[in-house]
C-alpha cells in the first residue's frame, strides 16, 4: 500500500428521506432499547452545517443541529435514529469506515425531492460539501451512496404511483449526476392512524420494492418497518421506538455491506 499515511480511506453516506430516516426513536419502559454506541473506528459525521471544517463522531441523534433554514430544517425534533446501528453493521462487514452526512425532512414529499432549489438541491450541496472536504483533507471516498426511506406523506396525499415512480427516477439521476453510484432503499412501514390511509402505505411501498426490482442501481436493503405495527412499535401513527430503528439499520447495514463486498470481489453487480 503506497498510500501516503495521512490518506483514509471512507465510503460515503448520506442520509435521506423523511422522519423515520431522520430518526424519531424514544425509548420507554417496554422498549428501553437505546440507540448502539458507534463501534470504534467505524465511521464519522460530516456536518455540512455546523461543522463543514472537521469529522464528528457519529453520536444519536444523528444529524441532530444539521438544520439549514433555506433547505433542510426541522431543531428539535429528531430523537434517535438507525444511522448509528447502520454504520456499525457496514463496517462490521467492509472494514471501510462511512463517512456519513445528515440530509433528510420530516413530512417531506418526493415532489419536494426535484432539485428545484429544494430538500435534494440541500442534500447534493452537503453532499458536495463533504466531498470537497474529503479532497482537502486527504480522505479517499471509495464509493458514494445515499439511503433513502421516505413515502408515508405521500401515502397520505395519496400521491399517484406511477408519478411517485417517475419523481423517484428524476430524483436519483440527478443525485448520479452529482456522482452518488448506488441508492440503498429502505421501505416504509404502515399507516398506525385512524384517517384510513393505510392502502395508500402498501402502494407506495409495493412501489419501492418494484423500483428496487427494475432499477440496476437501486438495492433494496432493509424490507422490515412494515412489521412493526403488529409488534406493537409504532409510537404514534408513523414514527417508531428506538428499537425498530436498531432493527432496521442493523439490517440495512448488513445487506448494504454484503453487497458492497460481493460487487467488488467481482460478484453481480445489481440489485436482485
Amino acid at each position: 500500500d503506497n498510500k501516503t499515511k495521512n490518506t483514509k480511506t471512507v465510503d460515503l453516506a448520506i442520509f435521506t428521506g423523511q422522519s423515520n430516516m431522520a430518526g424519531r426513536g424514544i425509548v420507554t419502559d417496554k422498549w428501553p432499547q437505546k440507540a448502539p454506541v458507534l463501534v470504534k473506528g467505524a465511521g464519522y459525521e460530516y456536518r455540512a452545517i455546523t461543522a463543514p471544517d472537521r469529522l464528528c463522531p457519529i453520536e444519536e441523534p444523528f444529524g441532530a443541529d444539521e438544520n439549514n433554514p433555506d433547505g433542510i430544517f426541522e431543531p428539535g425534533m429528531k430523537t434517535g435514529s438507525m444511522v448509528t446501528a447502520f454504520v456499525n453493521e457496514y463496517y462490521k462487514l467492509t472494514h471501510i469506515p462511512v463517512l456519513a452526512v445528515s440530509a433528510s425532512k420530516g413530512g417531506s414529499s418526493i415532489s419536494e425531492w426535484q432539485g428545484n432549489n429544494d430538500f435534494l438541491s440541500d442534500a447534493i450541496a452537503r453532499y458536495r460539501k463533504a466531498t470537497e472536504y474529503a479532497q482537502k483533507n486527504h480522505i479517499e471516498i471509495r464509493h458514494k451512496y445515499v439511503l433513502w426511506c421516505q413515502g408515508e406523506t405521500d401515502g397520505d396525499r395519496a400521491t399517484d404511483i406511477e408519478a411517485y415512480g417517475k419523481l423517484f427516477i428524476n430524483m436519483f439521476s440527478q443525485l448520479q449526476g452529482a456522482g452518488i453510484e448506488k441508492c440503498f432503499m429502505i421501505t416504509i412501514g404502515e399507516y398506525n392512524g385512524e384517517l384510513g390511509y393505510e392502502n395508500n402505505y402498501v402502494n407506495i411501498r409495493n412501489k419501492q420494492l418494484d423500483i428496487a426490482k427494475s432499477m440496476e442501481n437501486i438495492v433494496l436493503v432493509c424490507d422490515e418497518f412494515h412489521k412493526m405495527k403488529a409488534r406493537g412499535l409504532m409510537k404514534d401513527d408513523f414514527h417508531y421506538y428506538q428499537e425498530a430503528y436498531n432493527e432496521v439499520g442493523t439490517i440495512a447495514g448488513k445487506t448494504a455491506g454484503a453487497f458492497v463486498m460481493d460487487s467488488s470481489l467481482g460478484g453481480k453487480n445489481d440489485a436482485k
